[in-house]
């Protein structure tokens, strides 16, 4: 038995089998998760021993209050369940990997019969090729409009690509050689493909050599256009490839990690290798950490980070030996082959991981960021690098929705913007039960779970969500905060307040305070995407429903209509051919419903 400021532990009260361990505070709250083969002798090392342990596990200790156990089959499974408690309760003395957006990856699908290069933020198993990833999303989208001028590989999806009917815009700038309608010749266009297939690859040397043969070729041939779209093409290979550096001489991919201390914590610097250049790199910091909690933030960072959904390389090297066989295990599964990881064996990944260090130490406590701000004026008990913004909107008492935006690390996360309808409250006008039926829906959806959830409203909407909060199944614990209108109506004077859980006065933000200015544009761009969504979603009834009155236009054939022109103006300026191509649509109906939609085009002018 021992005892650790309030808690009491007993080594019998605990299997001695794998499984996963929850520590929590007084409030019940999960401080800490952890994995172990033989749960009692894991937590007995944490309270039998009163020295060597870290200052970090010492503080973690004195907050402990209780311990639960989730037991598993394996210590794999234990490992897997330790990651998907860490992410959704983010606990505040675990490694929490805070920056875990996928990165900007180029897509080249092979199996195609005319492959396209497609960005993506996710690696799907299907026989694609990937090729990154790239931090910067805007460098990524500047290369593959650069490759898109010079290559001229068609853009569409594979949806358009099968129902075109004429060539696209990109085709009349000469940035595709429209295979959806014109007769390509396949050689010729897997040619430019495997160019591009190079390029990526880092084979840019014998990709230039190649191309600057065959101009000379073409100029010796007097063939000069061909020549000049040659020479264009060596122009954007060099382009793209100028800020590469060559690092390693063997090609492979690898990833490097490094750890360093750095002021307030322990750094960590990622670089990405890609056939021997380095393409990118990342770093990121844990505060309060030092190197003595190295290996279990170098574990815990590639369980996070390497993702289902993320490309990992075969080969991730490390500061020194990882001695967990079961993170590899994982994520050679998670890969679909063999990752292996290691220590730098030879002089050129010393020299990357000493490289990494450099990055690590770039690394450092952000402490006047904005989330850093808000934890200290709103009382938080970490800094919300997640803020999800809702705000409740209706048309009369109908047509009730919640709009969701979401802003990770001050930047507003669009693709994360979610609209949720509730029909069932249609005609009521109950702004508490829409924020509470939201409060459901997004609990039911899952993580990643909010740092803090911001309410435009008062509080009344603030105890909305927090009753509903608390009615959940799911165990989950959010940080609230509503924002709304002061009692103060004088002219000029910034009159928004805000309010959090457990004070009836507002908190103490001073009116034109970055907090304040910030929580007001997170405010006021929910409020316009939820306008602008419901506004757009009554514009399409209404011109469905006017669509449905024209002859020959049902429900089924209006909504085949939509799916392939996604505009009223598009559909009144397709001609025959184009409707006649659509599913389910003969001659003479596609005849009918072009003369009924050049009927409205005549009317609405």
């Amino acid at each position: 038995m021992s005892e650790s400021e309030g808690f009491k532990f007993f080594a019998a009260d605990y299997p001695d089998s794998p499984g996963v361990y929850l520590m929590k505070n007084a409030g019940g709250r999960i401080i800490y998760v952890g994995k172990a083969k033989r749960l009692r002798r894991r937590l007995a090392s944490y309270f039998q021993k009163s020295t060597g342990l870290t200052p970090k596990t010492r503080a973690l200790l004195g907050r402990v209050r209780s311990v639960d156990v989730l037991l598993t089959g394996t210590e794999k499974e234990a490992l897997l369940l330790e990651e998907g408690l860490i992410k959704k309760h983010r606990p505040r003395y675990n490694v929490v990997l805070k920056d875990d957006k996928q990165y900007v990856l180029f897509r080249l699908d092979r199996r195609s019969e005319y492959p396209r290069l497609a960005i993506t933020r996710k690696v799907v198993r299907d026989g694609s090729v990937y090729f990154g990833p790239f931090t910067s999303g805007a460098a990524a989208k500047a290369t593959w409009k650069l490759l898109g001028k010079v290559f001229p590989l068609r853009k569409c999806s594979d949806h358009v690509f099968r129902n075109r009917v004429r060539p696209c815009l990109y085709h009349h700038l000469h940035q595709c050689l429209g295979p959806c309608v014109l007769d390509v010749d396949r050689d010729v266009y897997m040619d430019m493909v495997r160019r591009v297939e190079m390029l990526l690859s880092g084979k840019s040397g014998e990709l230039i050599v190649s191309l600057e043969r065959r101009m000379a070729e073409a100029a010796t041939a007097m063939e000069y256009e061909r020549a000049a779209r040659l020479r264009d093409q060596i122009r954007a290979v060099r382009q793209t490839v100028e800020g590469q550096v060559a690092v390693c001489q063997d090609n492979r991919d690898r990833d490097v990690l490094g750890l360093a201390e750095v002021e307030g914590g322990l750094g960590l610097g990622l670089l990405f290798v890609r056939q021997g250049r380095l393409l990118d790199e990342k770093h990121f910091h844990w505060p309060g950490l030092t190197l003595d909690e190295g290996d279990e933030v170098v574990r815990s960072f590639l369980t996070q980070f390497y993702g289902a959904m993320r490309f990992i390389p075969p080969l991730i090297v490390l500061p020194r030996e990882l001695d967990d066989a079961l993170v590899a295990e994982v994520l050679a599964e998670r890969r679909g082959g063999a990752v292996r990881l290691a220590a730098p064996r030879t002089i050129q990944e010393k020299r990357l991981v000493e490289l990494a260090r450099d990055v690590a130490r770039q690394a450092r406590a952000r402490r006047d960021t904005i989330s850093a701000r808000l934890a200290r004026v709103l009382n938080l008990p970490t800094e919300p690098e997640r803020i999800e913004c809702v705000d409740a909107s209706h048309l009369g008492g109908r047509d009730m929705r919640v709009g969701q935006v979401v802003f990770e690390s001050g930047q507003r996360n669009r693709d994360a913007s979610r609209l949720y309808a509730f029909p069932e409250l249609d005609g009521s006008g109950d702004d508490y039960a829409a924020l509470a039926a939201w409060t459901r829906r997004r609990v039911e959806s899952g993580p990643p779970w909010p740092d803090l959830v911001l309410i435009d409203g008062g509080r009344g909407q603030l105890a909305a969500v927090e009753r509903a909060l608390g009615e959940c199944v799911e165990d989950v614990c959010w940080q609230l905060a509503a924002i709304a209108k002061g009692p103060s109506r004088r002219a000029g004077e910034l009159e928004d307040v805000v309010f959090r859980p457990g004070r009836k006065n507002p908190m103490p933000l001073a009116p034109g305070s970055v907090e304040l200015l910030f929580l007001q544009k997170v405010r006021d761009t929910a409020h316009r995407f939820v306008l602008g969504r419901q506004r757009r979603a009554r514009k399409k009834a209404v011109l469905e429903s006017e669509l449905t009155s024209l002859p020959g236009i049902g429900p089924r054939t209006a909504r085949i209509l939509w799916d392939r022109f996604e505009s009223l103006e598009a559909m009144l300026a397709a001609d025959p051919q184009e409707i006649r191509s659509l599913p389910g649509i003969g001659g003479k109906k596609a005849a009918l419903i072009h003369a009924a939609l050049q009927k409205m085009a005549v009317s609405r002018r």
